[in-house]
C-alpha cells in the first residue's frame, strides 16, 4: 500500500460527503461520456454504506473490476461491523487484492489516477479515496518487428503498452540489478515514462543526467518517444541521431548489458537507448546470432553501402563534369554517347532523379499496402525507362541513383539512412560547383562535425576518435563472443567485465 505524496498542499481536498465528490468529478468531466460512476449501497448491521466506483470506460479491465474488486468489496463491507478506521482498512485490502492500490486525498490526484486506468473507490463519510490498479482495455498484441527484421533471432517486437514493453525486457533480463524508475511527463497527456538500467553496469553519472533532463521537460503532451528524444539529446540541431531507437526487445536488452540506459514511453512501440556512438547505427541484432565471420562480412558490407549511398552521386557528378580525364577512354566515350541529346546538366539531372525517388519512396510509405508496391514498380520501371527513352536523363544516371537507393536501404537504422539522404544532396551541390575539391571539403566538414558530437558525454566517433583498441573488437568486424571479455570503455560504468576469462572452445582431447 502506497500513500500518494504531494509537494504542495492541494487546493481541492476530498469532501466528507460522497455526493459532493461525485459532483466535483462530474463538473471536471462535463463533456466526457466515457466517465463511469457506479454507485451502490452496502447493507450493514448498524447502518448501510454509500459507495461509488469511478473509472474511464476503455481504460480498465471490466472483468477485474467486477470479479476482483466489486464483489469482494461488497462481501467484506457487509460482513464488517467495526469502526470507520476498520472499514477503510477493509476497503484498502480489497483494492490491494485487485491491483496496486494508492490512497488519494485531493481531487487532482484522484482525477490523475482515473486517467491512468485505475478504479477509484469513494465512500460516504471518508475524506480519502482508494485507487485500485485495474488498467486494461484493448491493446495491440505482440507482433513481429516491421523496421528491424532479422532472418535468425527473436520475432517479438515492442507494443504501445508501457508495462508490456518493460515485461519483455524483464523476461530476458532476470538480474536483480535491473532498475525501473517511473515518471509522468506532459501537463495534458500525463504520459508514463520508464527509465531502465542495470545498476553497477550503467554509468551512474549518465543515469543522473538523463533523469535530470527528463525532469526538465515541461510541455503539454508526449505522444511518442520522438518527443523525448528532441528534448534530451545533446546536439539538437545536428542531422545525426545521438539517441538510438529500437522496436526489438533483444536489442534493448543487449544495450542494457553494454551499459546503456533505456527509456520506455507509454504509447510508443520504440524504446530509446543512450548513450550511443556513430557505429551503433550499423549494428544489427542478427550480427550476434550468426557466425562471427558472417557477421563481420555483413557489417563491412553495411559500411561500404553507407559510403556508396553518401558519395556515389556526388562523385559521378564531379568526375563527369570537371574531371573526365580520370575515366578510361572506353567508359568516357560510352557516357558521352549516353548524354548526347540530354538537355540537362549532370547536377540538375541527379537532383531531379533523387527527388523523384524520394517522392516515390514517401508515396509507397503513405499509400495503402495493397497498392504501395504497385507504385514502386511503376515509378522504378515505367518512369525510369520512359525518361531515358524520351532523352530527359541518361541511362547511367538511372543506374547511379538506383544503386544509391538500394545501398541506402542496407543501413539498419532508418534514422541514419534519412540523414545520409539529406547529406547526399549537400555533397551533390558541392560536387556540381567545385568538383572533387568540393566533395573533399564536404567530407572534411562532415568528419569535423562528427568528431564534435557527444551523446551524453560519450564521443560520437568512439572508439575510433578517441582510439580505444579494446573496443574495436565490435566495430567494423565482430570478434568471436568468447574473445570480447570487457564491455565498451566509455559507455559502461565501473563493472566493465563481461566474462571472467576467455572461454575459447576446443575439441575434446
Amino acid at each position: 500500500m502506497q500513500k500518494r505524496k504531494e509537494k504542495h498542499a492541494s487546493p481541492h481536498p476530498l469532501a466528507l460527503r460522497l455526493e459532493d465528490n461525485l459532483d466535483s468529478l462530474r463538473a471536471a468531466a462535463t463533456k466526457r461520456s466515457d466517465l463511469v460512476i457506479r454507485s451502490f449501497h452496502v447493507p450493514g448491521n448498524r447502518n448501510q454504506m454509500e459507495c461509488a466506483l469511478v473509472y474511464i470506460d476503455g481504460l480498465v479491465d471490466l472483468t477485474s473490476i467486477n470479479e476482483s474488486l466489486l464483489h469482494p468489496l461488497m462481501n467484506v463491507l457487509s460482513a464488517h461491523d467495526g469502526d470507520s478506521a476498520g472499514r477503510f482498512a477493509a476497503i484498502q485490502n480489497c483494492a490491494s487484492a485487485a491491483g496496486p492500490a494508492v490512497i488519494v486525498e485531493d481531487m487532482e490526484s484522484l482525477w490523475q489516477q482515473i486517467m491512468q486506468g485505475d478504479t477509484v473507490i469513494l465512500v460516504n463519510g471518508y475524506p480519502q479515496a482508494v485507487a485500485s490498479g485495474t488498467s486494461g482495455g484493448e491493446r495491440r498484441s505482440i507482433t513481429e518487428p516491421t523496421t528491424q527484421n532479422v532472418i535468425r533471432g527473436p520475432k517479438e517486437a515492442f507494443t504501445e503498452s508501457l508495462r508490456t514493453n518493460t515485461s519483455l525486457i524483464s523476461r530476458r533480463l532476470k538480474s536483480p540489478n535491473l532498475r525501473i524508475q517511473n515518471k509522468v511527463i506532459g501537463e495534458q497527456t500525463q504520459t508514463n515514462v520508464s527509465v531502465l538500467y542495470l545498476e553497477g553496469i550503467a554509468d551512474e553519472s549518465v543515469v543522473r543526467e538523463i533523469q535530470k533532463r527528463l525532469d526538465r521537460i515541461q510541455t503539454d503532451g508526449i505522444l511518442e518517444g520522438g518527443y523525448i528524444e528532441e528534448f534530451i539529446e545533446d546536439a539538437a540541431l545536428s542531422p545525426f541521431p545521438t539517441i538510438f531507437n529500437t522496436e526489438r526487445p533483444d536489442a534493448a536488452t543487449a544495450g542494457l548489458l553494454e551499459g546503456q540506459i533505456a527509456i520506455v514511453v507509454d504509447g510508443s512501440p520504440f524504446v530509446l537507448l543512450a548513450p550511443v556512438t556513430f557505429f551503433t547505427f550499423f549494428d544489427s541484432s542478427e550480427d550476434y546470432y550468426q557466425r562471427f565471420y558472417i557477421a563481420s562480412f555483413l557489417r563491412l558490407l553495411r559500411f561500404g553501402a553507407f559510403f556508396v549511398s553518401l558519395l556515389l552521386p556526388s562523385l559521378y557528378i564531379a568526375v563527369t563534369t570537371y574531371h573526365p580525364e580520370m575515366l578510361p577512354t572506353t567508359l568516357l566515350v560510352s557516357l558521352v554517347a549516353q548524354r548526347e541529346g540530354v538537355p540537362l546538366p549532370g547536377l540538375i539531372e541527379a537532383f531531379l532523379m533523387e527527388i523523384t525517388f524520394e517522392v516515390l519512396r514517401e508515396a509507397g510509405v503513405r499509400m495503402p499496402k495493397a497498392i504501395g508496391s504497385a507504385i514502386s514498380i511503376v515509378g522504378a520501371l515505367v518512369l525510369g525507362q520512359a525518361a531515358v527513352a524520351a532523352g530527359l536523363i541518361s541511362a547511367a544516371m538511372v543506374i547511379i541513383v538506383s544503386f544509391t537507393a538500394i545501398s541506402n536501404f542496407v543501413i539498419p537504422s532508418p534514422n541514419l539512412s534519412v540523414t545520409v539522404g539529406l547529406i547526399r544532396f549537400a555533397l551533390m551541390l558541392l560536387a556540381g560547383t567545385l568538383g572533387l575539391y568540393g566533395v573533399m571539403v564536404g567530407l572534411m566538414l562532415l568528419c569535423i562535425h562528427l568528431a564534435s558530437l557527444r551523446s551524453f558525454g560519450v564521443p560520437y566517433l568512439m572508439p575510433v576518435a578517441p582510439l580505444i583498441w579494446t573496443n574495436l573488437k565490435d566495430v567494423f568486424i565482430r570478434f568471436p563472443l568468447w574473445s570480447m571479455r570487457t564491455r565498451p570503455d566509455g559507455i559502461a560504468g565501473k563493472n566493465r567485465i563481461r566474462q571472467k576469462k576467455f572461454l575459447k572452445p576446443r575439441p575434446p582431447g
